[in-house]
């Protein structure tokens, strides 16, 4: 039996989510054993920022926040910008932080916690570009490949994703 068996991960997208920054972890974390669900604004196909679409099966207000675990959320421009305008997606991490479950933010994912307002006071990381976001929002920023405080788990780039999985899977084991 997996490390993970029994675990349940969302995963939010919208069209120019960050390829790797979704589907690594998405992987990874089956491979360990977890069950994902990925949501969007709308169900059906969600196209990706370089080609690799996936298939959003869930709306956030479809997702009970005390049934999962963990949410992801990859980065990309285009993504997390839609997503933060969405009040089911809000409510959804709102959940999720008031049930103590873990969210996972990469790279420009951290608007979207932005938006939901749960980010102030916490120590966090995020693409450089979104660096004045965090700061504006409370966030203690720090330029490092992966940082956990509380439930938070956030990373930079696609190229700190081994370690954002790391801390991940760590966290859920």
């Amino acid at each position: 039996m997996s490390n993970l068996s029994g675990v349940k991960v969302a995963f939010l997208v919208e069209d120019g989510y960050e390829d790797m920054e979704c589907w690594y972890p998405k992987i990874r974390l089956e491979e360990e054993g977890a069950e994902t669900a990925v949501a969007s604004r709308e169900t059906g196909v969600v196209e990706s920022k370089h080609g690799y679409p996936i298939k959003a099966e869930f709306t956030p207000d479809e997702l009970d926040p005390g049934s999962f675990d963990a949410v992801v959320i990859p980065g990309g421009t285009g993504s997390p910008d839609k997503l933060r305008r969405s009040k089911s997606v809000r409510d959804f991490v709102n959940g999720m932080d008031e049930e103590g479950r873990l969210i996972a933010m990469i790279c420009h994912a951290g608007w979207v916690p932005i938006s939901a307002g749960i980010l102030e006071g916490k120590v966090a990381t995020g693409y450089e570009a979104i660096k004045d976001d965090l700061i504006n929002a409370g966030v203690d920023y720090r330029d490092e490949s992966v940082i956990l405080d509380g439930n938070l788990i956030s990373s930079r780039h696609p190229g700190d994703l081994p370690d954002f999985l790391k801390a991940i899977i760590d966290y859920l084991e």
